[in-house]
């Protein structure tokens, strides 16, 4: 099992750009690019180092909090060029890291396809390098003004991630004789290891000058908007049950009845995802019938859900899940289930609100007899399609 970590490149100034800031943490709505770049890669890796620039240090304490609970990341200052960046980021890595993509933060609409199509490649090859056809006429001028041709068909833009195995890359940094290279793989090629080409994606252009980051706020704004969904489930009591509630064991004499481990919360923010999506309802996708989830935890159920939304280009951007019952008291396990439901859905925890009431007695929560949840999500779509 390959232990898979991330490089994030974000030490350029990014002085064509535009922004008042390094372009890596240049705002893009209510995110940034190196923000978008780290959710993006948090289902796929065992963590991150993230190279930032001399006087950056404040713009990553402005989104540290704002992590994936799923993805440890760890801050290194970054060189002079970018090899000197990725070699300082390379000395952070853990022991067990025998998998490394670098990507560029200036690219923040990396898909999911692209970063599963890249890691199978250098599993198997050791390296990958995504890279796509060039469109335009393409000419080489000299000095002096001499034009000649090229022939598109023998060319490729290269692009990021660009996942090699971890010795090759240190082996690369460690005898690289030009300091100028502008992507590793021109490096891992120099010290004579092979580079694999897979398909890239048009879609995951670099943001550079001030048009780009236009651009990329205008398409945000308008593809970006927000889908809300809506979930309710509702389980009966039993007293040969063990009590789960997005996904934490909470002690008490009774437990939730059902064909899975019944954790009504998380069946509930099922539903509101699936539904925010218009892709059906939990008991379409993991029917009560089929003996493969009998006793299953539903958190895997939600993470195979929260997977598949980002697979299908959808983002989730906040969870809101409200549980009713008449006991236990659920306040002291709220922090642990919030975390919980961050980590399996790669979400930080400020995004991800659990709430818990009663209705003084009423009703069957009342009577204690079972337990409602009631869940909203809300997801944006199209920026990683």
């Amino acid at each position: 099992m390959f232990g898979r970590w991330l490089i994030l490149a974000a030490a350029g100034s990014g002085a064509r750009s535009g922004e008042a800031v390094n372009k890596a943490f240049a705002p893009l709505g209510d995110t940034c690019p190196a923000l978008m770049c780290l959710e993006a890669f948090a289902p796929f890796v065992d963590g991150a180092v993230v190279a930032i620039g001399a006087d950056d240090a404040r713009l990553w304490e402005s989104i540290k909090d704002r992590l994936p609970g799923s993805l440890p990341a760890a801050m290194v200052q970054g060189g002079a060029t970018r090899q000197a960046s990725v070699s300082l980021a390379l000395e952070r890595l853990p022991q067990d890291a025998s998998l490394v993509a670098v990507h560029d933060a200036a690219r923040p609409f990396v898909s999911p396809r692209l970063i599963a199509r890249c890691f199978e490649e250098a599993g198997r090859s050791g390296c990958a390098v995504p890279a796509i056809s060039v469109a335009d006429t393409t000419l080489s001028v000299d000095v002096s003004g001499r034009v000649d041709p090229l022939r598109r068909e023998d060319l490729r833009a290269v692009q990021t991630p660009q996942v090699f195995r971890r010795d090759w890359l240190a082996k690369a940094h460690k005898t690289a004789m030009d300091a100028s290279a502008t992507d590793d793989a021109s490096l891992v090629r120099a010290a004579g290891f092979p580079v694999s080409i897979v398909d890239g994606d048009a879609s995951n252009r670099k943001l550079t000058t001030p048009a780009d980051f236009r651009l990329a706020r205008l398409e945000m704004e308008s593809v970006r908007m927000p889908r809300v969904g809506f979930g309710l489930d509702a389980h009966r009591l039993t007293s040969d049950r063990p009590l789960i509630l997005c996904g934490v064991n909470v002690p008490h004499t009774m437990g939730l009845l059902g064909h899975s481990d019944a954790d009504v919360a998380a069946h509930a923010l099922i539903d509101a995802l699936l539904g925010a999506a218009a892709l059906g309802d939990i008991g379409g996708w993991f029917p009560d019938t089929d003996e493969a989830y009998r006793g299953i935890s539903s958190m895997l159920l939600l993470k195979r859900v929260a997977g598949d939304l980002k697979e299908r280009g959808w983002a989730i951007g906040s969870v809101d899940v409200t549980i009713v019952a008449q006991r236990p008291k659920l306040a002291g396990y709220i922090p642990q289930m919030r975390q919980s439901l961050a980590e399996t859905l790669g979400i930080s925890a400020d995004r991800a609100s659990v709430k818990a009431t009663t209705t003084e007695r009423m009703g069957y929560e009342g009577r204690e007899e079972g337990i409602t949840a009631r869940a909203v999500a809300v997801i944006y779509g199209g920026t990683t399609a």
